[in-house]
């Protein structure tokens, strides 16, 4: 994705900025924007030299793909960086997604656990892998009635590159606008990868305050009703379904 045939358009937007304390700064990335920089000038703009021309000190705790937008946490102090990275690594910050997936997913919530691996044969690819593949769980549900282009609710237990997307491909329904994972006309019915950082939950660094950020998806792209909108900013880390998806 960030080789020199990489036709890189980043957006021309302004920073939004969605929290900012002396220890943490939470942004909405947009899609189309690198967080970090790629190999080669043409790809130095991204999340994180935009963040640091305002705040020099940023430090970034975490990514999300290229093409996903939503919700990114910075550390404005080393120290605080730690404290964050570790929040991560021990899953106490819990994200969710939204997505417009092909067709409705059956049963509307489960949790899908597919390990993943990098595909050699195809970078940047990732793909399930039973034999060699990290363990990847993904608990999902789906938030209307749809035939075709599903809106769903993506809660994911681990942080494996790709993993929303390769897991929603396996079974059946990948992301609409997905480039990499996509069919056709999954591909073709959306401009855009469809998948935005919602709902981002963690503890602040030194005073363990649990903090809640949200970053409200883009109405036009995801095809959504502001009544919608708003019941979605309500959503709960769900508790552990009783439904599995397994392939293999």
């Amino acid at each position: 994705m960030t080789n020199d045939n990489f036709n890189y358009q980043p957006p021309v937007t302004n920073l939004e900025i969605v929290f900012q304390d002396k220890d943490l700064l939470v942004v909405n990335k947009p899609s189309g924007l690198l967080t970090n920089p790629g190999k080669g000038e043409h790809l130095a703009d991204c999340l994180l030299t935009r963040v640091q021309a305002q705040f020099p000190t940023a430090l970034l705790v975490h990514r999300l793909d290229l093409s996903t937008s939503g919700l990114v946490v910075f550390a404005l102090r080393r120290k605080a960086e730690a404290a964050l990275k570790q929040q991560f690594a021990e899953r106490l910050v819990h994200k969710t997604y939204l997505a417009r997936v092909w067709r409705q997913p059956d049963p509307v919530a489960a949790e899908i656990n597919l390990p993943l691996i990098a595909d050699l044969t195809a970078p940047p690819r990732n793909k399930v892998c039973f034999a060699q593949g990290k363990a990847a769980l993904t608990r999902y549900q789906c938030l209307t009635d749809a035939d075709e282009h599903a809106l769903v609710a993506l809660f994911p237990v681990t942080g494996r590159a790709h993993q929303l997307r390769v897991h929603l491909q396996s079974i059946g329904h990948p992301i609409l606008g997905d480039a990499l994972y996509a069919h056709s006309e999954a591909l073709a019915a959306a401009p855009r990868l469809l998948l935005h950082a919602m709902v981002l939950e963690l503890n602040q660094p030194y005073s363990g305050e649990r903090l809640r950020f949200v970053a409200p998806p883009e109405p036009g792209a995801f095809g959504i009703t502001a009544q919608l909108a708003a019941a979605l900013l309500q959503l709960q880390q769900p508790v552990e379904p009783n439904n599995t998806q397994k392939k293999g």
